[in-house]
């Protein structure tokens, strides 16, 4: 090449040197380059006509100035290609509330979601970077890696019959995310190809509880059914991956155990909740930070659709039980309070005073006396007539006895 001299490549200028004061000797600067960039005539921009400029320092080192400089952005590169090998295309079936939720996290991630619903989100999905198709079989044509089923309990047989299965390759990974597990589990396992996999969750968040930060949040999984091959197993872990680069706390448990320990847990809160919400409390300036913990409550479970409540009591064999032990704890804690109550009325008409009224007394009376009692005592009169009848009763029986 005319008018070129390689310099010596232990010591060169690059764009990392210090400029040099007036008057004093150049240093040596060592920068460490890949091999393939020793010669210098690789660092000239391929799109500039000018040759590189040689000036000669008086100490006889020839210095080689770049007319632009070349960016050599390998982190940017590899982190790029990276992506690309963990990304992965996933469809979402049901792109309701909860799946628009999860979609948006997916797509920040890097990865290509796809969706289907019976509703037309398509401006929707795509301000999310989502890929709609209102067909299924379009939908199932694209052939994406993972299936979530993100619709609602009661609609989930309904939309996996409604769902070309068929057209999917046949190591597609299904993933449930219902508040259920025992349900989809047999489900899947039922309806779809024995060479699919299957992965049920539960991401014990929503919407309104994990807008922010995923950071600490459960996360429940079973890997109900994982083909032998290596990739299989890979894509079931790089899917829970993508919960745990969100900083969830992942839970590995049984659908079983779940729905066992989801009835005393997720399903009395929302009782709790509605119970309290059909009160129709209401804020007032005296507000102890108890209660305003009660009416977030209320407010967290009375968005949630009733579909939603109904569903984890249909689809939760441990629900029922659950209810009841709520009323009998209830019944409990009431009667306590009336018996507190029956006391007092004993002692204000005489009857604990070891002179009960004789058989032929008027039992008006006795009721009068506790009703009156019971009413001074709890201001509420119906309340009152139900403590005064009890009493009346049981001070019978005691009488006939």
């Amino acid at each position: 090449m005319r008018g070129f001299t390689a310099p010596d490549p232990n010591a060169h200028v690059c764009a990392h040197s210090k400029p040099r004061r007036s008057g004093s000797r150049p240093a040596q600067h060592q920068c460490h380059l890949p091999q393939q960039f020793t010669n210098l005539r690789h660092f000239r921009p391929q799109h500039s006509k000018q040759p590189a400029r040689r000036r000669s320092l008086s100490s006889g080192c020839k210095v080689f100035a770049l007319d632009a400089a070349m960016p050599f952005d390998f982190e940017t590169k590899a982190t790029a290609r990276l992506r690309a090998q963990t990304s992965m295309r996933i469809g979402i079936v049901g792109f309701g509330t909860f799946g628009q939720f999860l979609a948006k996290r997916l797509v920040q991630q890097g990865h290509k979601v796809i969706a289907t619903s019976r509703g037309d989100y398509s401006h929707l999905a795509q301000s999310l970077g989502v890929h709609f198709f209102q067909d299924a079989d379009d939908f199932a044509e694209e052939h994406p890696e993972v299936v979530i089923l993100a619709s609602s309990i009661l609609s989930t047989e309904a939309v996996l019959d409604s769902l070309p299965v068929q057209r999917l390759k046949r190591s597609t990974l299904f993933v449930d995310v219902l508040s259920v597990k025992e349900f989809p589990k047999q489900l899947f396992l039922s309806k779809l190809p024995a060479q699919m996999d299957i992965l049920c969750t539960h991401p014990m968040f929503g919407p309104d509880s994990g807008s922010g930060s995923w950071h600490g949040l459960n996360f429940m999984f079973e890997k109900v059914r994982v083909g032998s091959g290596g990739n299989r197993q890979k894509r079931v872990d790089a899917f829970l991956q993508f919960f745990e680069k969100e900083g969830c706390k992942m839970v590995d448990m049984s659908c079983e155990e779940h729905d066992r320990q989801a009835a005393s847990t997720q399903f009395i809160t929302h009782t709790v909740g509605r119970v309290l919400g059909a009160m129709q409390l209401q804020a007032t300036p005296i507000d102890t930070r108890g209660f305003k913990s009660l009416l977030d409550l209320v407010d967290n479970t009375t968005h949630d659709s009733f579909d939603l409540y109904y569903g984890l009591f249909m689809y939760n064999q441990n629900a029922t039980e659950e209810l009841e032990r709520l009323g009998y704890a209830f019944d409990a804690v009431k009667k306590q309070l009336l018996g507190r109550l029956h006391e007092l009325a004993r002692k204000q008409i005489g009857f604990a005073s070891g002179r009960p009224a004789s058989p032929s007394s008027s039992s008006n009376g006795a009721r009068s006396s506790a009703s009156a009692s019971a009413s001074t005592h709890t201001g509420t009169p119906e309340i009152a007539e139900a403590v005064a009848a009890t009493f009346v009763d049981q001070h019978d029986g005691n009488a006939v006895r």
